[in-house]
Order: C-alpha cells, then structure tokens, then sequence
C-alpha cells in the first residue's frame, strides 16, 4: 500500500510540473508574437516609422508610453507626405494628359523659317517653327529634313537634344531645331543648297524652306545634323 501511494504521488507531481511548463511557454509565445489583427512598424528609408498594414496610429500600440508617442507623430507625418505626394503624382499624370490631348502640329499649323547660328564658316543653322494657328499644337520629334535633290535621304537626328517634355506651341509661340550642316573644313565636300524642304512628324506634306545668306549655305551631307524641336534656342556645340 505504501509503495502505490508513494507511485501515486510521483505521477501527480509529475503531471502538475508538465503543465506549469507548458503554462510558461504559452506565455512567452504570446509576448513574443504579435496578436492578430495589430500591425507592425518598419523603417522608412527617410528614418521615420510607418506602418506596414497601412494603417495609422498604429505605432501607439508599440513600445513604452514617450517612445510610442514620438513613434506615432513620425506615422503621422508620414501619412501627411505620403499624400502630398500622391497629389503631385497626380498633377504629373494630369499634366502629361494635357499634353497628350494637343493635337499635333500640321504643316499649316506652322511658319519654318531659317537661320544662320555663329559666324563663319557657318557650320549651323537654326530652324523656327512658329505656331501661326489660332489654337495651341504639339510639336513632335524632330524636322524631317533633305537638302539635295541627289540624296533623298532625310538627315539624321541628334538623340541627345530630345528634350524631356513634350513641346506644346501655344498661338504665336516657337520652337527651335539647331541643324549641322558641316564641319566648317575646307576639305569636306560641301555643296551649296538654296532651298531644302522639311516635314514635320506624322505629317508627309513638304515645306520649302529658303535657305539663309544671298548665296545660300554649303552642306555636307555625310556631316549633317538636325536636332529635336525645343522650346528654347539651344547652342550647336551642346547637342552636338
């Protein structure tokens, strides 16, 4: 009889120790994970917390009382920014739907004329298409350009002067297109050229531009040039 009691005991101590155990690891499993439904904080790459479920305030339910509540005023100039941000986004968007919507620039949309840039040799030329419609017209690309009746080629474009934004003329506004026609050498085979013609982007009608100088201007067509259409007057040597 003693021997079963005393086995009794045991069991019964033994049963009681195994579940304060696992009554202790229950607990540490709660503080450590967090409970369902709270969000958790992370570090924005500006060094403020922001809340990673989207929500705010929620960095109030973390830490001790001074530090949550500086934690909390960071989340919410976080969420001011953030919406300010989205409101410039939004102004981009609108601003490139604008410019979207205008139509195109037409061939009798625009007056071309031409220029000589710098002194001589004059290696450059500048093109200005001026909006002479009553209405405001996007300019596209760049001119499509052929000097020589002998090489119907039109002459290649300078990627580097495309500008960021697309150029749209308002009534009476210009636009710009530096044209290389040389290199300004005494041994480049220059031919002199009067008149050329010009098209615009998506529009196949010819324009007959007079070329500037009583004697015209001498091009070499294995040197020449043109550059985008932009809104201001750009120097040659930058875009070429």
């Amino acid at each position: 009889m003693n021997t079963l009691h005393r086995t009794a005991l045991f069991a019964a101590a033994g049963t009681a120790l195994v579940l304060s155990l696992t009554a202790c690891q229950g607990d540490g499993d709660a503080n450590s994970a967090p409970a369902s439904g709270s969000s958790v904080n992370v570090q924005s790459p500006s060094g403020k917390a922001t809340d990673a479920s989207g929500t705010t305030g929620s960095a109030n339910s973390a830490g001790s009382g001074s530090s949550s509540g500086s934690t909390g005023s960071n989340g919410g100039g976080g969420s001011t920014k953030a919406s300010g941000s989205s409101g410039s986004s939004g102004s981009a968007s609108s601003g490139e739907q604008a410019s979207a919507s205008t139509p195109v620039c037409a061939a009798g949309d625009v007056h071309i004329t031409a220029a000589t840039q710098d002194g001589p040799p004059y290696t450059h030329i500048v093109l200005t298409a001026k909006n002479t419609s009553r209405h405001s017209c996007r300019l596209t690309g760049f001119p499509h350009i052929q000097f020589l009746e002998s090489h119907k080629q039109d002459v290649p474009a300078v990627a580097k002067s495309k500008p960021e934004a697309p150029v749209v003329l308002a009534a009476g506004d210009p636009a710009y297109a530096l044209v290389k026609l040389s290199d300004g050498g005494r041994e480049e085979d220059n031919e002199p050229v009067t008149a050329f013609s010009v098209m615009l982007a998506g529009d196949p009608t010819v324009i007959a531009v007079t070329a500037p100088g009583s004697g015209g201007i001498a091009v070499d067509p294995a040197k020449a040039l043109t550059g985008y259409w932009t809104p201001e007057l750009r120097n040659g040597a930058d875009d070429f």
